[in-house]
């Protein structure tokens, strides 16, 4: 179903809705976040054919800025938020371990303790259960990044060893098939 943007009339699924108005990506983008401008917002009509740039661009960009994310990530920089256990450095830019990096192997090894499970060890941490299966789950503590399914050598020093990493994968996939 294809919805009219109430501002420039563009026909579109991928439509938008604001305070009850419909808007297409475009005119929601650049619209005012209170009920009553966005009336006065809407008053102010445009050619749906005189957004098309901005249509076209805006689709280039997130493609743009997605092959510049793979570019780095594939030279083994890091790029999304900095993992605990880890700090940036200010000089390089890379990650180096933070004052609390002994922690990230002390979940790790406790994790592969039989008594202990996602929520003891999530409780002690002071963790949120999500929150530690990130931990457990993150390539960055061996070494490595991942970004868009493929995975790469990191510029920075790993926290702990590949074989701790992947005899935790183990264990969460043993839980995960429990489960289903």
């Amino acid at each position: 179903m294809t919805n009219k943007c109430e501002k420039c009339g563009y026909e579109s699924e991928k439509n938008k809705t604001k305070f009850g108005l419909t808007l297409c990506i475009v005119c929601h983008t650049f619209s005012p976040n209170t009920p009553e401008e966005l009336d006065k917002y809407i008053e102010e009509k445009i050619s749906e054919t005189s957004l098309e740039p901005f249509r076209k661009y805006a689709k280039l960009r997130g493609e743009n800025q997605k092959l510049g994310m793979i570019k780095k990530s594939s030279k083994g920089l890091h790029m999304s938020r900095v993992p605990f256990g880890y700090e940036r450095d200010l000089n390089s830019g890379k990650l180096k371990p933070a004052q609390n990096f002994r922690e990230v192997e002390e979940i790790f090894e406790e994790f592969l303790k039989p008594e202990i499970n996602l929520n003891q060890l999530a409780k002690k941490h002071n963790f949120s259960v999500n929150g530690l299966k990130k931990i457990l789950r993150n390539f960055v503590y061996v070494g490595k990044v991942k970004f868009d399914g493929q995975i790469h050598s990191a510029k920075h020093n790993p926290i702990i060893s590949s074989i701790l990493f992947n005899k935790v994968q183990d264990k969460l996939d043993k839980i995960r098939k429990k489960k289903n």
